[in-house]
């Protein structure tokens, strides 16, 4: 079972003792996590406990990232994947499997943002428009698709996926795909609930990452933080915590809901 460690155990930080979640002997993907908030999931998981694999389609980067995690003292392995390629999610699959024997979580991080082109709906190139659609909303179905054999194998598991409060707002293509990740996650837990594997996503706001630095400039992200009922950025630390207790049997009856961390930009009843 995974369990939580007490809160006395819990180790100081600069916000102060944080819940501790046990995760040894779990594994866990996290894909898109050669660096942002996908490198935050995947060194939580570790610091938790659980053996990672570390799937980006940058090789190098997910391979720095996972030595990082070894160093530390937790257990991780680098893959590269196409989250837009079955067979690919595929073989990112069969790679955990045979190194870690199983897997009992699946973080689906994996998305175009930093250096994404800023269009409209109604003349966004349709071959670029395809390609996005197919990472940062259908990458997510093929990952589960592929990985949820194993997890049912081990008795159940776990999804987090990572929507955007972009969903709720006029984002153009990329809310369209964060939309679709809602509805995903939604349509899945029912699909998967059966099999003892919850689905849920997690909506960040607006994160202060390198790619988002590159799609956002200041002058756009000042109103925007200006706007929140909480005036900063939030960080990639900020939506740690939530991930791991979706993951957790904290959360063992929860699935198919869509959890905003965004420092109080979007109000939804």
């Amino acid at each position: 079972m995974t369990g939580r460690r007490p809160r006395g155990d819990a180790p100081a930080t600069d916000r102060g003792p944080m819940v501790r979640f046990d995760f040894t002997g779990k594994v866990a993907i996290v894909t898109g996590s050669g660096g942002g908030i996908g490198q935050a999931y995947a060194e939580a998981l570790a610091d938790a406990g659980a053996s990672v694999v570390v799937a980006d389609i940058d090789e190098e980067k997910a391979g720095k990232v996972a030595e990082g995690i070894r160093s530390n003292g937790g257990s991780a392995e680098s893959v590269r994947v196409d989250v837009a390629d079955p067979a690919s999610a595929a073989a990112m699959a069969r790679t955990t499997v045979d190194r870690f024997g199983g897997i009992d979580y699946l973080v689906n991080n994996a998305a175009i943002f930093g250096g994404m082109q800023l269009d409209l709906l109604l003349t966004v190139d349709w071959e670029y428009l395809n390609r996005f659609l197919s990472v940062n909303m259908l990458g997510a179905l093929n990952c589960v698709r592929a990985c949820y054999p194993a997890m049912k194998a081990r008795g159940g598991g776990a999804i987090v996926n990572q929507s955007s409060t972009a969903a709720y707002m006029y984002a153009g293509f990329y809310g369209l795909a964060k939309a679709g990740v809602n509805s995903i996650t939604q349509q899945l837990a029912h699909e998967l609930g059966g099999r003892n594997i919850r689905t849920n996503a997690i909506a960040p706001g607006p994160i202060d990452t390198e790619a988002s630095r590159t799609v956002v400039p200041d002058e756009f992200m000042k109103p925007i933080l200006a706007s929140l009922a909480i005036k900063r950025q939030g960080e990639t630390s900020d939506l740690v915590g939530m991930c791991l207790f979706l993951l957790s049997d904290e959360a063992s009856w929860i699935t198919g809901h869509v959890f905003n961390v965004d420092g109080g930009q979007v109000v939804r009843p």
